[in-house]
């Protein structure tokens, strides 16, 4: 009989983990399979669970979550003290689910039947270093507008997953300055940057098509650069990120790269795969291959 975790995330979305539970537990059940299931009660609780759980004799950990639940069990896993790993699988409950918008593997079921058939894909993870943490993320580090946008957000939880377009609308109408010194291949840039993202994944939060270019497997960066504009063409270009035909403007820098470093002027903080998690100065590195996932 072959085992698995499965963590859980009753929060997650709009509350609706523990439904998902019941739907695909009977999966698991009619493939003699035998479930191990963590329920997670507080942030940070999933990747509590991955430092701390026996791999031993288990094919695998599933989460049901989004994005967050997911960096949380990558980090938990990617930080335990005896560096054991297992694949993991992501069986879609949240938000944004930018991770299978890209493995077109929304869909809880066919999520779990994937994981059933028990095919091991490595997946590219980049590596995070700041002042005082390193993360892992498999999805972006966002900084200037794309970390401002989040945190201005979560005022606005109340709207459901479009506060975070109206917040980037607010965010380009205010029109910070973020003067920062980019180092890449050599060059240091000092410039007034809208916003820095480095993406793994094509899709960012709600279908955003931010790296239209970018595999989860390539070993390369997606950098996308938005250069200082006037508002009324930042407002112009915002729509295009939906539909990656914000790659062709002549604000968009587009670039596939290995590693980067960011100095801010002011210290600011940071989007890590949609979360907000430490501050710049940072460096950021490709880890090819690091995790392996069930899909």
């Amino acid at each position: 009989m072959r085992k698995f975790y499965l963590i859980v995330n009753p929060v997650s979305g709009v509350k609706k983990g523990l439904n998902i539970l019941h739907k695909i537990k009977p999966l698991f059940e009619n493939s003699n399979t035998e479930l191990n299931i963590l329920e997670t009660k507080f942030p940070g609780h999933a990747e509590k669970y991955m430092q701390s759980i026996n791999y031993d004799g288990y094919e695998g950990v599933c989460g049901i979550g989004g994005d967050g639940t997911f960096f949380e069990m990558i980090n938990g896993m990617l930080k335990r003290d005896d560096q054991d790993s297992i694949p993991m699988g992501l069986i879609s409950a949240g938000t944004g689910n930018a991770l299978m918008y890209d493995l077109d593997c929304l869909d809880p079921i066919k999520a779990t039947n994937k994981i059933l058939k028990g095919k091991i894909r490595p997946i590219d993870i980049i590596k995070v270093e700041t002042d005082s943490e390193s993360y892992f993320a498999f999805n972006v580090v966002g900084w200037g507008l794309a970390a401002d946008a989040v945190k201005l957000a979560e005022s606005f939880r109340w709207l459901g997953g479009i506060r975070y377009n109206l917040a980037v609308v607010i965010e380009l109408i205010i029109g910070r300055q973020r003067i920062s010194k980019l180092l890449l291949d050599g060059e240091n840039r000092e410039e007034d940057f809208i916003l820095i993202i480095a993406c793994n994944t094509v899709h960012t939060g709600k279908a955003m098509k931010v790296a239209p270019y970018a595999k989860i497997d390539d070993g390369k960066i997606d950098l996308v650069i938005v250069k200082k504009a006037s508002k009324l063409k930042l407002l112009k270009l915002f729509p295009k990120l939906f539909n990656g035909e914000h790659v062709k403007s002549d604000l968009v820098e587009y670039l596939q790269v290995k590693n980067f470093s960011l100095r801010p002027k002011n210290r600011s903080q940071l989007n890590i795969d949609g979360e907000l998690l430490g501050y710049a100065p940072f460096d950021v590195t490709m880890k090819p291959g690091l995790v392996k996932i069930l899909n």
